[in-house]
């Protein structure tokens, strides 16, 4: 603060100077006085600036790596898929519970229609 005051005082003393011989010309050098005590006006603090860009970069940044990541992992560390999950299996399956009749009442086997081999509407 002592620096700051130090580089200052050259022109603290004009402006005192200004301020003693009249209020008119102190009312002139205002703005100076008043960047002295502050480093910006009120309009300059709320002036709108283009900090959401870098931000929204950021994040975006950070999406494309994990996805990245997530795309990585599918590839070389997630076991394949068994074959029970695959559709011809599911079939298969679905026709053994229906030779079984597996729940012939309530259950599974309940909507088949067996006369008309589909499944009833």
């Amino acid at each position: 603060m002592l620096s700051v005051l130090a580089q200052r005082s050259p022109l603290l003393a004009k402006l005192r100077l200004l301020g003693a011989a009249s209020v008119r010309a102190a009312h002139s050098h205002e703005s100076s006085v008043y960047r002295i005590k502050f480093n910006k006006t009120y309009a300059e603090l709320n002036k709108p600036n283009n900090e959401w860009k870098s931000v929204m970069g950021g994040v975006f940044f950070f999406f494309g790596v994990t996805a990245l990541i997530v795309w990585w992992q599918r590839v070389h560390v997630f076991p394949q898929l068994p074959h029970t999950l695959e559709d011809d299996w599911k079939a298969m399956q679905a026709q053994r519970m229906l030779d079984m009749r597996v729940g012939p009442i309530q259950g599974f086997s309940s909507n088949w229609d067996y006369e008309k081999k589909e499944w009833k509407k």
